[in-house]
């Protein structure tokens, strides 16, 4: 079992850090870390510090990995930081896996969340035994234009700021991926919404219950192999999350990638998947017939799966609590987190 962190409440401390791309330090973007920040006081009530190298810009923190690695340990050190939210992702933050102390993790339990490469952080947690949240970002999601989104907002309140049992986790109406340039002049153009077509059971049936482990699966496969890659038994009785990120990989390594997961025998134990919308929904026929095809060569057709839900790289998106007790309902084609996420 992983160790919950505490609830955030009004007034807690929340460190922001650049674990991966250091875009938020840029004269040019600094705008938007500003935005996400003032949209982190004015609706959760929170006082927001950034870490020391957090805002040295893409350049310094692409050369010095250790830089954030040590923010993320000052962050988790500082007993007056209640949480940590990253800044956005990137593609290297596994650069700082020499540099992480995981005592210093499991001895300081709190909130950490983000998503996409920020999975790697993520696994940090993990092996240091503490849950973290795979969820939004401070120049995505809380850096909106116009207004953060109610469907997220009605998550982080939810997930982070209360200790009564998470829930079903209802689709949004609407979801958007569109890019709008993040530039100053753009803050008041809205993104287009689309109408969201909801969850889809792709197999099985039934009632299928189990803890949550996942991530962005690209992202993921930097580290098979590594020290950070689960123990067996976080595999065992497990929900399986995984999305793809803006890079849109091709159909072919989805079954490329969930072959390897079947081989490992990490399918076989456990209890069901969930995988987020694509994208722009590229690719989305392509993904499910990339899935089914996977589970059909492995002779695991009956294995529960979920698709098209609201986290990762969409808009909105609710949040995950790794290690989370969660269930797929394959006959009403729901998905709910069964107990708290934190303390």
């Amino acid at each position: 079992m992983l160790i919950k962190p505490k609830k955030l409440q009004v007034g807690d401390r929340i460190a922001t850090v650049s674990p991966s791309w250091g875009g938020a330090g840029e004269p040019d973007l600094r705008w938007r870390y500003e935005q996400g920040v003032k949209r982190l006081e004015d609706i959760f009530g929170l006082e927001i510090v950034p870490m020391p190298n957090s805002l040295k810009g893409e350049d310094y923190l692409y050369n010095t990995p250790q830089a954030r690695a040590e923010d993320l340990m000052t962050a988790f050190k500082d007993k007056d930081i209640k949480g940590i939210i990253a800044n956005i992702g990137g593609d290297d933050s596994i650069r700082l896996l020499p540099y992480i102390d995981f005592d210093v993790i499991r001895q300081n339990p709190k909130i950490f969340m983000g998503y996409s490469d920020v999975t790697i952080s993520h696994l940090f947690c993990h092996k240091a035994g503490v849950s973290s949240f795979y969820g939004p970002a401070i120049l995505t999601d809380f850096a909106e234009n116009v207004e953060m989104d109610p469907y997220t907002i009605e998550s982080v309140n939810r997930t982070l700021f209360s200790n009564e049992v998470i829930g079903e986790i209802v689709p949004a109406n609407e979801w958007t991926s569109e890019y709008v340039e993040w530039a100053e002049g753009n803050k008041t153009r809205r993104r287009a919404m689309q109408k969201n077509a909801g969850v889809e059971v792709l197999q099985g049936s039934g009632i299928a219950q189990g803890r949550l482990i996942g991530g962005c699966i690209e992202v993921l496969e930097f580290v098979k192999g590594t020290e950070l890659w689960p123990e067996e038994k976080y595999w065992e009785n497990s929900i399986l999350f995984f999305e793809t990120s803006e890079e849109k990989p091709a159909p072919d390594l989805i079954k490329y990638w969930l072959r390897n997961y079947a081989a490992q025998g990490i399918l076989r134990k456990s209890k069901g998947i969930i995988f987020g919308k694509p994208q722009d929904e590229k690719y989305y026929d392509e993904y499910k017939e990339a899935i089914q095809l996977a589970m059909k060569e492995f002779n695991i057709e009956d294995l529960p799966i979920l698709y098209n839900l609201n986290f990762g790289h969409t808009e909105p998106k609710f949040i995950l609590p790794y290690g989370a007790l969660a269930e797929i309902n394959c006959d009403k084609g729901t998905f709910t987190i069964l107990e708290s996420g934190v303390e």
